[in-house]
Order: C-alpha cells, then sequence, then structure tokens
C-alpha cells in the first residue's frame, strides 16, 4: 500500500518559490532523504542536478546541494538543462539520481523538484512516498562522516551531449537545409540547446523567448502562450514554428500559415509515420482522459487503438511501460518517444515532425493536420472544503450529461491536482450540446458551494 503524500504531486513537488513547500529547509531535508535513500552499495555514489532558468532557480540548487553532500553524495552540476536532458544524462553517467529544478509551464515565481531514478524514468509513488516519510523524521544520525561528505563538481559538457542525443533521433541523411524554423524556447532551460540543434542539422533558424532573465520564463511565450510563435511564423515567412514550455519536455508546433497544431495532431501524425515504417513496438498508442475523441477515430482507421491514463506524462509513461507501447502523448504537447527517451521531450518530438514535413516535401500545413477534431469545451470551478465531485447532486447531473451525449461524446469531471477546482470538460461531434452540457454541470457544482 502506497503511503500518503503530501509534499510530492503529481510531477514532483511544485509551489511559490520561497513558500512552503518550495523552501531552503524542504529542499535541504529532501536532498538528505533523497540522497540517503539512492545510497546503495559501496561505490561513490553521485547525483545529476539540473535547472530551469527561473531567479529562485539557485535558492533551491544550493539548498538541495548541501543536503545531498551532507548525506554522502556526490553533486554533478549542469545548470539549465532540460528536463528530459537530466533524465538522458542520469542514466548516460550511471549517477543514482537526477534532479531538475523546475515549475515546466508554470510562471517564474513558482518552482519545483523533479526527481529520476538511475534508469531515467521519474520515480514511483511510492519511493516518493518513503522519501517524505524520511523528511519528516530526525535523519542526523545517518548523514555522512565528516570523511564522507559529497564534493560538487560541474559537468561542462552536459549541453553538447544532450544536443548530440537529440540530433541522433533525427533519421540519417536527413538535413534541414532550406527551411526557416522558429524556436521558442519560453525563455526558459532549452534556450541554448533546441536552436543549437536546429541549426548543427542545417536549418535557418529564427530565436524568440530565448532571452531568459530569470523572472520571463514562460511569460507571454512558449507552449501555454502559442501565439507569440504563430505571430512570429507569420513575421518572418517561417515554414515551420516549434514553441517548448520552460523545461522542455512540451512541444506545440505552428504551420507555416501561424495555424497551431496541439499535442493530439503530433501524436497522430508520429505514430502513422512509424506504423508506415514499421517502428511501432505496439499497436497502442497512450495518451490522456483529455486527448480529442477525434484522435481515437483516427487512430482507429490506420489499425490503432488509443489507451488513455490520468493527466500527466508519469501515468503516460507507466501505462506505456505496461504495455510495451513506444509512442505516447498529451494534448498538451507532452510527447514520450521510448525509443529515443524516458521522459517527455519536446525537442526529439519536433525532430519527428520536422523529419515528415522534409521526407513529404510538403508545407507543414499538409502534413501536420492529421484530423479533424470534435468540438471540446473545458472549464474550471473552484471550490472550498471537501470535493463537490463527492455530492450526489452532482452525481446525478452527471448521469443525465452523459446520457444527453451518449456514445459520440463524453464527459471528465477531474479535480486539479495542485488548485481547488473542478475541471469539467465535453466533447462531442454537436458543438452546442457540448456548451449546454459544460455549463449545466458548472451550474450544479455551483449550486453545490452555494448551498454549503
Amino acid at each position: 500500500m502506497v503511503k500518503t503524500r503530501k509534499l510530492f504531486g503529481t510531477d514532483g513537488i511544485r509551489g511559490t518559490a520561497n513558500r512552503f513547500p518550495m523552501t531552503v529547509e524542504v529542499a535541504q531535508k529532501l536532498g538528505q532523504a533523497a540522497g540517503l535513500r539512492f545510497i546503495q552499495g559501496t561505490h561513490r555514489h553521485s547525483v545529476l542536478l539540473g535547472k530551469d532558468t527561473r531567479l529562485s532557480g539557485y535558492m533551491i540548487e544550493c539548498a538541495l546541494v548541501s543536503g545531498f553532500l551532507s548525506a554522502g553524495m556526490d553533486v554533478t552540476l549542469v545548470g539549465p538543462m532540460p528536463t528530459p536532458a537530466i533524465a538522458m544524462l542520469t542514466r548516460s553517467l550511471r549517477a543514482d539520481l537526477g534532479v531538475m529544478i523546475s515549475a515546466s509551464h508554470n510562471p517564474y515565481g513558482d518552482n519545483g523538484i523533479k526527481l529520476f531514478g538511475p534508469d531515467g524514468f521519474k520515480l514511483s509513488d511510492e519511493t516518493e512516498a518513503g522519501i517524505e516519510a524520511a523528511m519528516g523524521s530526525d535523519l542526523t544520525h545517518m548523514l555522512a562522516a565528516p570523511d564522507q561528505i559529497g564534493r560538487a563538481s560541474r559537468l561542462n559538457d552536459a549541453a553538447g551531449r544532450y544536443v548530440e542525443n537529440a540530433k541522433s533521433s533525427f533519421p540519417r541523411g536527413l538535413r534541414l537545409d532550406g527551411l526557416r524554423i522558429v524556436i521558442d524556447c519560453a525563455n526558459g532551460a532549452a534556450y541554448r540547446v533546441a536552436p543549437t540543434a536546429l541549426w548543427e542539422l542545417g536549418a535557418e533558424v529564427v530565436r524568440i523567448g530565448c532571452d531568459p532573465d530569470g523572472i520571463n520564463i514562460n511569460e507571454g511565450c512558449g507552449s501555454t502562450r502559442p501565439e507569440a510563435l504563430c505571430a512570429a511564423v507569420l513575421r518572418h515567412r517561417a515554414d515551420i514554428g516549434i514553441a517548448l514550455d520552460g523545461d522542455a519536455d512540451r512541444v506545440l508546433i505552428s504551420d507555416e500559415k501561424g495555424r497551431l497544431i496541439d499535442g493530439d495532431q503530433i501524436l497522430a501524425l508520429i505514430s502513422k509515420s512509424w506504423a508506415r515504417q514499421g517502428r511501432l513496438s505496439s499497436r497502442y498508442i497512450v495518451a490522456t482522459v483529455m486527448s480529442n475523441m477525434g484522435l481515437e477515430r483516427y487512430l482507429e482507421t490506420q489499425g490503432l487503438e488509443l489507451v488513455r491514463t490520468a493527466v500527466g506524462d508519469r501515468y503516460v509513461v507507466e501505462k506505456m511501460r505496461e504495455l510495451g507501447a513506444n509512442i505516447g502523448g498529451e494534448q498538451s504537447g507532452h510527447m514520450v518517444l521510448s525509443d529515443f527517451a524516458t521522459t517527455g521531450d519536446g525537442l526529439i518530438a519536433a525532430l519527428q515532425v520536422l523529419a515528415e514535413v522534409v521526407e513529404s516535401g510538403r508545407p507543414a500545413s499538409a502534413v501536420c493536420r492529421m484530423f479533424k477534431p470534435y468540438p471540446q469545451l473545458l472549464q474550471n470551478v473552484r471550490f472550498a472544503g471537501k470535493s463537490p465531485l463527492q455530492d450526489p447532486q452532482v452525481h446525478e447531473a452527471r448521469k443525465a450529461a452523459e446520457k444527453r451525449l451518449g456514445e459520440r461524446g463524453r464527459l471528465l469531471l477531474r479535480e486539479s491536482g495542485t488548485e481547488p477546482l473542478v475541471r469539467v470538460m465535453a466533447e462531442a461531434e454537436d458543438e452546442v450540446l457540448v456548451k449546454e452540457v459544460v455549463e449545466d454541470m458548472c451550474d450544479a457544482i455551483n449550486a453545490i458551494q452555494m448551498a454549503g
């Protein structure tokens, strides 16, 4: 049975910097507890530590370093690097643990800590719960003796290693010569490595969101604000645009007409491409409950089956490993291609899209739009106190809504993992019906709040 986790959420620990739980004290204690957990055997143990470009990253980094060193672990610092780079380097360097300091697509005031095991995969719920339990105890007697305290060093060629790894996912014999590509790095972790990889493959690179100052990460740019990318593609008359998020584990695409291509379309494109090439390891493509029904129907026409998980790329990865699938992703842009990476990698996914554009000789607008999505509407309802999803009246409203949607539609109610919000999403072929169902469900939830 998995112990209760209060600090760890669906993607590590996250919160406002310098406020609980993203404090120096918590970070140092985490370094000690995680370090002690992963010290197994007599070899010299090490942890690889990276971050994005947030100002608070310096503070959290120093606290984690002190915690790991006191536990007897050596620390290898790589500075600002994408989350998938930390996963890759942890495995490549045979580190005992990998740590990424990032709040991903959140604004600069937030920060977070993600942990990777020596295999490059995110830690299980059970392992995180064990670390959290240890953080609540007195670890003083378990810390390293004075002659066993760890050492800290910096890996100077980390960026080059990741760039070469990303480039190796691009088909041999293909080049990006003649393509003008806008890359938006969200003023985040990939601001150096992503433009470099594209340029070395031959592209003419237009950079936006590549000037981090510590507080402009994800600000009006990146995959959470793709309007900047689409406008830049039109302004520079580019062939395609790529938008990453703050830690570069997400990607969205703009075609040459400045139209956005979301994660579902990218998933469909890569799935069809790999199926044609005989590269799929199974007939299953893994996505979350948020992916559009249009994707599901499209994959059926290709002889493939969409398997859904809870929201979060870690759950996508877990299901992929269970089914032996090598493609998974989220509508938001997380793309997990397990032939090349153990977690979402926005740059590697973008390179797969670019390979299709190059090989086909057609514009991105003709290559990347694989299916017509069902009308889909998502609204958030804030609540106080206990979850309204347990209320009988909400259950009845849900049953009525699902009956109206029938087999050609879908209703999803879920709580946010980070805020007191209920997310209400519906989709169906009838756009008017979708709007009515979502509004009725939101009204039912609000009525519970008013009555309480």
